[in-house]
């Protein structure tokens, strides 16, 4: 699976995250290496770097500001799937390596 080049968009997200429907990522891949910026709602900036496995599964992490002008980290993992119209939608668990540490879930859909 190959995301250079999509924007995703969060669907949902757990209540101690920080991403909205408002929050936009722009992916970039070359090989298996995945960056991304991402902006919108409570995030003022974001960057992700991942590795993306030989099934589509991107291993990342995460740094943002926050409009509360902290800087927040963490990690993730994504498990792709594919919708009925071909869109790319993930499926994430992640941890904030900052912050209260605590785990959530979200899923993204590509725009």
């Amino acid at each position: 699976m190959n995301y250079d080049g999509k924007k995703f968009r969060p669907l949902q997200n757990s209540n101690n995250g920080e991403t909205t429907q408002d929050t936009i990522f722009h992916y970039q891949q070359t090989g298996n290496i995945l960056i991304s910026e991402y902006a919108g709602g409570k995030i003022v900036k974001g960057h992700l770097i991942g590795l993306v496995g030989d099934d589509g599964n991107i291993d990342m992490r995460y740094h943002q500001v926050n409009t509360d002008g902290e800087l927040m980290t963490g990690f993730c993992s994504s498990k792709p799937e594919i919708t009925k119209d071909g869109k790319i939608r993930l499926h994430e668990s992640w941890q904030w390596t900052s912050g209260d540490r605590s785990k959530g879930n979200s899923i993204l859909e590509e725009l």
